[in-house]
């Protein structure tokens, strides 16, 4: 008796523990991360629901999280050239800790319109903590800025740290061509 059983107990432990493995293996979306929602107002004072009002299936989103990371921003867009390249839909998002209130919220952006002036319809304040919406994203942490690739459900389909460079920018481009 104990020698017909026993293939047949590990037949069906073998099956238990490979749908148990493949229930819990982890999903594309939940290892590179996924933009949480959020509703938000470009500085042009058009609503934005994200993710699902992102303009294209695929957007290049420019993540900020302190002002000293703008020059490297600024580095994506040039290298890019996004000005010139309406292929690319993309937005700068400023990620700032919440004020709490109406009116510390409508005082920052009123401070981005000045400072963004000439690209307020690309650029987005979304006012939450940084570090959790970093955790949400994927992202290494807040102390350098982020091109990530996003699709319209959050899920972030790419992503690279730091300052523009040529290879960062080669698996970009792969990914929004996709």
């Amino acid at each position: 008796m104990k020698r017909v059983w026993s293939p047949t107990l590990a037949w069906i432990v073998a099956v238990v523990a490979a749908v148990l493995l493949a229930v819990a293996a982890p999903t594309e979306s939940s290892v590179m991360g996924r933009l949480p929602s959020l509703h938000a107002r470009q500085l042009d004072q058009q609503p934005l629901a994200l993710p699902e009002g992102l303009g294209a299936e695929r957007t290049l989103a420019l993540i900020s999280f302190h002002r000293d990371q703008r020059p490297a921003v600024d580095s994506w867009i040039n290298g890019l050239q996004l000005g010139r390249d309406a292929s690319v839909r993309w937005l700068r998002m400023l990620v700032v800790n919440d004020p709490g209130n109406d009116a510390g919220r409508s005082e920052i952006e009123t401070r981005l319109r000045e400072r963004y002036a000439q690209e307020k319809a690309a650029v987005v304040p979304v006012f939450t903590d940084r570090d959790a919406f970093a955790r949400s994203t994927g992202l290494s942490g807040v102390e350098q800025p982020h091109a990530v690739v996003l699709n319209r459900r959050g899920e972030v389909l790419a992503r690279v740290e730091g300052p523009f460079n040529a290879e960062k920018a080669r698996v970009l481009r792969a990914t929004l061509d996709e």
